[in-house]
């Protein structure tokens, strides 16, 4: 992992999506989702590490719901920018999900293998149902199709960071979505 002290800032190209619009769409999300599970009494969150924290943060809080939350380690991508295609799981669930209304809670879907390969894993627990949300979806980059219930929003094919979404573990903290510079990761 490089280290740098020159500001974050400075690596990127441009915003792709501000603080006011994440919080207008999360708050939208949260509504939405508030309104399908309004039967159901017991929601479930599962948010995919390490990216989607953030997100959940204000998503749990636009809930303005009862729910409880656990978190998924699952990568496919290691040390680089794209996805390699194969799916490991580093941390998983520390509670039992079966005849739970579950909630998988993602950063980003980009060639929807992650997404799938946890659907089938989580499907087999026997969950009374299992949703998708995801603040970013990049549907020019699917190589497998999954079943999105909830999207905050479509981009084009950039490399993104900031608002949790990291490069090389840097820039989760950025408070946007903003699309990386080209030289700083090839």
């Amino acid at each position: 992992m490089t280290q740098t002290n020159r500001p974050l800032v400075d690596d990127i190209a441009y915003v792709l999506i501000d603080e006011a619009e994440l919080k207008r769409r999360i708050e939208e999300l949260g509504e939405t989702i508030r309104t399908d599970y309004a039967g159901a009494d017991d929601l479930f969150l599962i948010c995919v590490l390490k990216g989607a924290y953030i997100f959940l943060a204000d998503l749990s809080r636009a809930l303005a719901r009862p729910h409880q939350v656990d978190f998924m380690g699952v990568s496919s991508y290691g040390g680089g920018t794209k996805s390699s295609g194969a799916v490991q799981i580093i941390m998983d669930l520390k509670e039992d999900i079966g005849g739970r209304h579950v909630l998988i809670i993602e950063d980003i879907i980009d060639s929807g293998r992650t997404l799938a390969y946890m659907q089938r894993n989580l499907a087999a627990r026997r969950p009374a149902s299992l949703r998708i949300c995801t603040l970013l979806n990049k549907p020019s980059r699917r190589e497998v199709e999954v079943p999105v219930d909830y999207i905050g929003f479509d981009i084009p094919d950039e490399f993104v960071v900031g608002y949790g979404l990291d490069y090389d573990q840097l820039y989760r903290n950025l408070p946007y979505i903003a699309v990386l510079k080209p030289q700083i990761f090839s």
